[in-house]
């Protein structure tokens, strides 16, 4: 699917564009490979690990239009990654969080549009589904921006879709690198927001893979929702520090006891599949999809009125060996 395409990762210097970028040297040979960010310094050290004749970076902000439809020309795919992701910053300073959240995801579909682009994939969040923060209502608003994007495509080939999923194991800014700085640096205790919190899992590589799985997969239109595990937070403080007492800090602003990918509210749109859910658009499209069938022939079924993905419910709860096991392989 990637051989011989060239692909655009908006934010590509971050954790999930490096791990994409890694994986997709190993097992494709892609024409053109293009990392989309703003920030220069980590531009080049990138470049020094992935500098393959297929590899190209360009500066550019989301923010920017003309400079995203200049990088987008002649690219088939494209992973919109580039978001403002910290919780309590958005809450702070929430224009800065609007306008690379929700005008840089219009700013992504026009240019992808303007260069007929084949397939859009953009990255949501578990906080997306029933935000109570700025950053999740963002991304709200991001997702029905690329979904309803199908629309505004018309007879053009371009289809768009979403992938939702939750915090990504010692993803930058996430709590594993947090834990493990502390501990390093000798700490006498760990503090943790709430006892009661939960998160939903996934690795890095996870994420890829998803990602990757669902170019092959998608109709436009799709959000797509992974099964994965959930993890309690006294558990990782367990897995990572067990000698180590915690301290409670309570909740930061606009943070969750638990997170949901996919809502009650939505269980009527929400069809299951083997490994992952798929949330069906609430809008009509001028082309006829039948969702419960993918592009590679998987069927899903519709779950049952009021069903709710919650990471404080889900059947599947890591174990402590099982979070240290991860935080191996993820080199933390």
């Amino acid at each position: 699917m990637i051989d011989d395409k060239s692909i655009l990762i908006t934010g590509g210097t971050g954790s999930f564009g490096k791990q994409f970028v890694k994986t997709i040297l190993e097992h494709f040979k892609p024409k053109k490979v293009i990392i989309y960010s703003r920030d220069e310094l980590k531009q080049f050290e990138m470049a020094q690990q992935f500098n393959q004749n297929c590899m190209r970076y360009f500066i550019g902000d989301v923010r920017d239009r003309d400079r995203l439809i200049m990088a987008m020309k002649g690219v088939d795919y494209v992973i919109h990654a580039a978001a403002l992701k910290q919780v309590p910053a958005a809450e702070y300073n929430p224009m800065e969080c609007i306008k690379t959240n929700v005008y840089g995801a219009e700013n992504v579909l026009h240019a992808a549009l303007a260069n007929k682009v084949h397939k859009v994939i953009a990255l949501s969040t578990d906080k997306a589904a029933n935000p109570i923060n700025l950053y999740g209502a963002s991304k709200l608003a991001s997702d029905k921006l690329f979904i309803a994007a199908n629309n505004i495509a018309g007879g053009e080939p371009t289809r768009f879709s979403v992938v939702r999923y939750g915090n990504v194991v010692g993803s930058r800014g996430s709590v594993v690198p947090f834990f493990r700085k502390l501990i390093d640096q000798g700490a006498d205790h760990l503090p943790i927001t709430d006892e009661r919190m939960t998160r939903f899992w996934i690795t890095l590589q996870q994420g890829v893979d998803f990602v990757l799985k669902n170019f092959e997969r998608m109709q436009g239109g799709e959000l797509f929702v992974p099964k994965i595990p959930s993890v309690k937070i006294l558990d990782l403080a367990k897995a990572m520090a067990p000698a180590l007492p915690y301290s409670i800090i309570g909740i930061r602003p606009g943070e969750k006891l638990h997170e949901v990918m996919c809502p009650s509210d939505d269980s009527h749109l929400t069809l299951e599949f083997d490994d992952h859910y798929v949330i069906r658009p609430t809008i009509q499209f001028y082309f006829p999809s039948d969702f419960s069938i993918n592009k590679i022939g998987e069927i899903g079924r519709p779950v049952e009125q009021g069903f709710e993905y919650h990471s404080g419910r889900n059947p599947h709860f890591l174990t402590i060996d099982e979070i240290k096991y991860i935080n191996h392989i993820a080199g933390i």
